[in-house]
């Protein structure tokens, strides 16, 4: 069973929209967004720098873009018959894209009126977010709830986020939990799925309850706590929520596993999802589409599947 995944914010690089705007009809889809947004995705895909897009605002959108880009050119989904799929954090806007639950361009909207509500709340408090390689998941958690600090996301395979103002974030690097091998700072712009959202939360949710969305056509796995959710109204509900509560991709993965997942393929910018997968879901292939180059060996692995 193939599974498609959908990155969230920190998996951007500069430059990394440039060779999927060569596709045949990219760069026309891409500029309608840009108009329906109100922001030049092209640009920053394209020029912008590291500081660029690590901006909120550009950030989020700019990275549900370029997955649906990725995604509709590996193939129609409907022959490629994906038994679920998913996404971490903003990513998840991506996956109600692909399960059909919002088209395109309400999504890009949603998620930029997210991105600008995130970065006004981000601005309230200097907060960042840092990744915990390693240590034992109920050690590090208690650990992070003793400095003050959010588990943000609790990636499996031995990763840990944490979430919270920029001095307790220092706390913790030079505090490690006992078996931590290494704090890494994300680059993203603020404590996100954590109370330092909640400003967020209800702008989305006044600019949510103006769409309509459809039940999903294919499963539909929520970061919230691994399920399945059958319903386009709570599917947009989580989506609402999320800002401000914790992902939990370790859930998603268990229940990728419990539904007999054999190949999970992972939209542009991929890398960081199968990256995990590859450590917590042995024996699963995984195949990250960072190019289009990768294209071709994507559609080969999920022709292997039987399902292509």
């Amino acid at each position: 069973m193939l599974v498609l995944v959908a990155p969230g914010q920190g998996a951007q690089t500069p430059g990394f929209l440039t060779p999927w705007l060569e596709l045949p009809g990219a760069a026309a889809r891409v500029a309608a967004w840009s108009d329906a947004i109100g922001l030049d995705l092209a640009h920053y895909g394209t020029q912008a720098d590291a500081d660029e897009i690590r901006d909120t605002a550009v950030a989020q959108p700019l990275l549900v873009a370029a997955g649906i880009l990725s995604a509709t050119a590996l193939g129609d989904l409907a022959d490629l018959a994906p038994g679920a799929v998913a996404g971490h954090s903003v990513g998840e806007f991506t996956a109600a894209v692909l399960a059909g639950v919002l088209d395109d361009t309400a999504a890009l909207a949603l998620v930029r009126k997210r991105g600008l509500a995130m970065a006004d709340a981000a601005a309230i408090t200097e907060t960042g977010m840092s990744a915990l390689l390693g240590g034992d998941p109920e050690v590090s958690v208690a650990h992070l709830e003793k400095l003050g600090l959010t588990p943000a996301n609790i990636n499996g395979a031995g990763q840990i986020v944490a979430a919270g103002t920029l001095e307790q974030l220092a706390a913790l690097a030079e505090d490690k939990p006992e078996g931590v091998r290494k704090v890494v700072a994300l680059k993203v712009a603020g404590a996100f799925h954590t109370p330092h959202m909640a400003p967020a939360v209800e702008t989305l949710a006044k600019a949510a309850a103006e769409l309509s969305p459809a039940d999903p056509k294919i499963r539909y796995v929520s970061n919230k706590d691994g399920q399945a959710v059958a319903g386009g109204a709570e599917v947009l509900q989580r989506l609402v929520g999320q800002v401000a509560n914790p992902v939990r991709w370790d859930l998603c993965m268990e229940t990728f596993k419990e539904l007999g997942a054999t190949a999970i393929v992972e939209v542009s910018p991929g890398g960081t999802l199968v990256g995990l997968a590859k450590r917590a879901l042995p024996g699963v292939r995984t195949l990250a589409l960072k190019t289009p180059d990768d294209l071709d060996a994507a559609r080969a692995l999920i022709a292997e599947l039987g399902v292509a």
